[in-house]
């Protein structure tokens, strides 16, 4: 069996305006669905980012991939780093709005986005779920969080009519939004997207509010790093045991095994721990207590089981990153999941956000039952793409003028003056 051909497809979907530390969400979240054809008959899917500098990896990969056995994922990995070196140093840039964005991870996420489909292909031919690739599964469901975003009622000049989900700025609506979560799709716990430019004591009174409204739901809040290690303390001392975890409250290494030494609380991460390298220097720091893997920038879904063994060899615990994705990334996030047998805590996903009528998979968006997304028999993934779908978010990607995502510029449409500026608080 041999790759006969390989497409990527740059995809755009509404996406809603939501706060982060860098700014606020663009109108349209870009992703490229990937699709790896063998001379035997069958199709391999995968998904990951569509800014510009990624998209320009995946697209110079295709020719060099024709010919390899799908089975020879050493020979993917090589091809991956040949072809980012031999790239223009213009097509390695691109705004760090998140640790996968950055210059450093285009051999993972590149070497990520193939890997899923050839795993995908492989346990297609074999008849299996890719599950069975990985080890086999030690759960049929995987549990995921309810993730709250501060949010406005609408872009500004939006292209579309506002999104179902309405204004989240005050505590009250943060509950509301954590509420039809939980009643939609049945989630467990709860994490709060924090750093914004709301002010950490309005966020930490918004914890406060959804302890009180779930009192037996485990909370998380992500201030990305925006705040100081100062900050990080006295609003870790407002908290008190209200969280299950603090996740980059703070900047760095050093200040995040600074927050933990002096408050004891577990730290996660997605912001410090981002390679192997940062792993080892965070042991050493005892910097994080969890880590929350991502296979788009760890570099797929083996390395992502060699990190799940990591954080079991030093005690740690492990859980899933997010950002806007659609079913394939969500499934793909599934299968790996159910092959960790320390997972520790519910995987975050983005996926609610999304809109029911923009997804690329046959059947429409993927179920989430009581907070799980579960597996099946079928092979592969168990995916089928919608070739209608996926030409229409092709179109849409190319009329919506977005090549790149830029939260900075975003914001600035809102506030002229609106600068990145971490730690912010």
């Amino acid at each position: 069996m041999k790759i006969k051909q390989v497409r990527v497809t740059p995809i755009a979907f509404r996406d809603a305006p939501l706060l982060n530390a860098s700014g606020i969400h663009e109108p349209y979240a870009l992703r490229s669905i990937i699709e790896v054809e063998s001379d035997n008959g069958y199709l391999g899917l995968g998904e990951s980012y569509g800014d510009a500098p990624v998209l320009s990896v995946l697209q110079a990969m295709r020719e060099s991939l024709v010919g390899l056995d799908p089975f020879d994922l050493n020979g993917l990995r090589a091809r991956v780093a040949n072809t980012v070196a031999t790239l223009q140093p213009g097509c390695n840039g691109g705004a760090e709005l998140a640790p996968g964005s950055h210059p450093s991870k285009q051999v993972a996420n590149a070497y990520s986005a193939f890997e899923v489909a050839f795993l995908d292909l492989q346990a297609r031919a074999l008849g299996m779920p890719l599950v069975d690739l990985l080890g086999g599964a030690v759960r049929q469901s995987v549990p995921f969080s309810a993730y709250l975003f501060f949010k406005y009622a609408e872009h500004v000049d939006s292209p579309y009519a506002p999104d179902r989900w309405g204004e989240g700025i005050s505590p009250e609506q943060i509950v509301a939004q954590a509420r039809t979560m939980i009643d939609e799709y049945g989630f467990q716990s709860i994490k709060l997207k924090a750093g914004t430019l709301l002010g950490p004591e309005h966020e930490v009174a918004c914890i406060k509010a959804l302890r009180q409204a779930f009192p037996h739901a485990p909370l998380r809040i992500d201030p990305n790093g925006n705040w100081s290690v100062a900050t990080s303390l006295r609003m870790a001392e407002l908290m008190g045991d209200d969280l299950q975890y603090y996740e980059d409250p703070c900047p760095g290494l050093d200040g995040m095994a600074e927050v933990h030494r002096r408050t004891g609380i577990a730290l996660a991460t997605n912001m410090v721990v981002t390679d192997f390298d940062e792993f080892r220097r965070s042991v050493a720091l005892n910097s994080v207590q969890i880590v929350l893997a991502d296979h788009h920038y760890w570099g797929g879904l083996r390395d992502t089981q060699i990190l799940a063994r990591m954080c079991d060899t030093f005690g740690l615990g492990v859980s899933m990153h997010s950002n806007s994705h659609l079913g394939i990334s969500l499934m793909a996030m599934t299968h790996v999941a159910a092959a960790v047998p320390n997972l520790s805590y519910a995987c975050d996903t983005h996926y609610p956000w999304q809109e029911p009528d923009e997804e690329v998979i046959k059947g429409g968006k993927l179920p989430i039952v009581d907070g799980c997304v579960a597996l099946t028999d079928a092979p592969g993934l168990g995916l089928e793409l919608d070739y209608q779908q996926l030409a229409r978010l092709n179109e849409q990607y190319l009329s919506c003028g977005i090549r790149q995502r830029n939260d900075v510029i975003q914001m600035q449409k809102y506030d002229p003056d609106w600068k990145v500026m971490k730690p912010r608080f």
